[in-house]
């Protein structure tokens, strides 16, 4: 007989591989939030100003800015498309608890949206002027911010999953929630570009982390069950 252990683990490895052959039939799905990502900060010197004193304070904005749009645009499809299959179902009665499968789906979702997001980012950040002693610091805020993001926006997709148009529900339910990770996420780069000690917004930047990931795969896996019941 297989130990909980064995079973847990081929479990999540079975969810993960068909995670991932999914998101590769969809490769529209995975490009359109980092085409987004680029056009936002490419577009924004030439609408505002290319004056390099203006873009290298702004950068920090436009770059968080977009990364908060960009994996806004990507969310709907979290939880949609195992509920429209009748997967979730299957998810929601499985004997691995839910919540687990919700940190798993999240933290893939995160592996191929935000992380190539996190890997553009320092080419984007020298063409807004950025100077290259602040863009370690731009990847460490968005490495700590946009797993941040999405696990918030995990609630939002859980909640609106059984609703046909939910992306702009998405949206509302989940901006007031990611104020204070742009706030401090700009506020980061900023504070280094003046010369400011950063560790304790980079601290404060990684309990929003850990109170993501305590909290929201709870609050999703509750929200998905009565979408599911309803």
């Amino acid at each position: 007989m297989s130990s909980p252990a064995v079973s847990l683990r081929t479990s999540f490895g079975a969810l993960i591989s068909r995670e991932l052959q999914c998101a590769l039939r969809k490769r529209q799905d995975l490009a359109n939030p980092l085409v987004f990502f680029v056009l936002v900060v490419v577009l924004f010197p030439l609408g505002v100003s290319p004056e390099p004193s203006f873009l290298e304070t702004a950068s920090s904005g436009v770059v968080w800015v977009a990364a908060l749009l960009s994996t806004m645009l990507s969310l709907d499809r979290l939880f949609r498309d195992d509920y429209e299959h009748g997967t979730l179902e299957q998810l929601v009665i499985s004997p691995q608890p839910l919540y687990l499968i919700v940190l798993v789906k999240i933290a893939l979702h995160w592996c191929l949206t935000g992380l190539p997001l996190l890997l553009l980012s320092p080419v984007l950040a020298v063409m807004m002027h950025l100077p290259a002693e602040h863009i370690p610091v731009l990847m460490l805020t968005l490495l700590l911010g946009t797993p941040t993001l999405s696990l918030i926006g995990g609630i939002g997709a859980a909640l609106t999953v059984s609703l046909r148009s939910g992306g702009v529900l998405v949206s509302l339910i989940i901006l007031p929630l990611t104020i204070p990770v742009l706030i401090f996420g700009t506020g980061t780069i900023l504070a280094s570009i003046d010369g400011i000690p950063v560790a304790g917004y980079l601290a404060t930047m990684g309990a929003f982390l850990m109170l993501a990931i305590t909290l929201s795969p709870f609050a999703c896996a509750a929200a998905l069950k009565m979408s599911v019941s309803s």
